[in-house]
């Protein structure tokens, strides 16, 4: 968590950027019923900075297993590689929906290892994909 508060034109900025869903594993702010965590990209303990090029929106749940990594292992090679940057990448280019979106599965290196290190198919947001599924709020067109 950043030392001095975003402001809340600037957490706004990043929101609507986000399309107000995590930049991990694409839960939506309205589903949740609660608001999604301002993540540091590259983390203030690395380096990085409250700058807006460096924030994006983050479930709880992702950027608490995120925490100050920005490098994880690919589990198919073993090869340290870099997390996805959802600022900078595009989703579709390193994950895909499985099962009608209830897993995210990494088809890159770097989606690989960020589903394995953010654990985005965790049991607790995999049950709650089959509820959001079934009334039709996922997965995020």
């Amino acid at each position: 968590m950043s030392r001095n508060p975003l402001s809340k034109v600037l957490r706004a900025r990043v929101a609507d950027q986000a399309l107000h869903r995590c930049g991990y594993c694409q839960t939506q702010e309205v589903v949740v019923g609660m608001p999604m965590e301002i993540e540091h990209i590259v983390p203030l303990a690395g380096g990085g900075s409250s700058e807006e090029v460096n924030l994006w929106l983050a479930c709880p749940r992702c950027n608490l297993h995120k925490a100050d990594r920005t490098r994880a292992l690919d589990p198919l090679t073993g090869e340290s590689v870099q997390l996805f940057d959802p600022r900078r990448q595009l989703w579709t280019d390193h994950f895909v929906w499985e099962q009608g979106g209830l897993y995210i599965a990494g088809h890159s290196p770097t989606g690989r290892a960020t589903v394995d290190a953010l654990r985005l198919n965790n049991d607790f947001v995999v049950r709650s994909r089959h509820i959001w599924i079934a009334w039709g709020w996922h997965p995020p067109k």
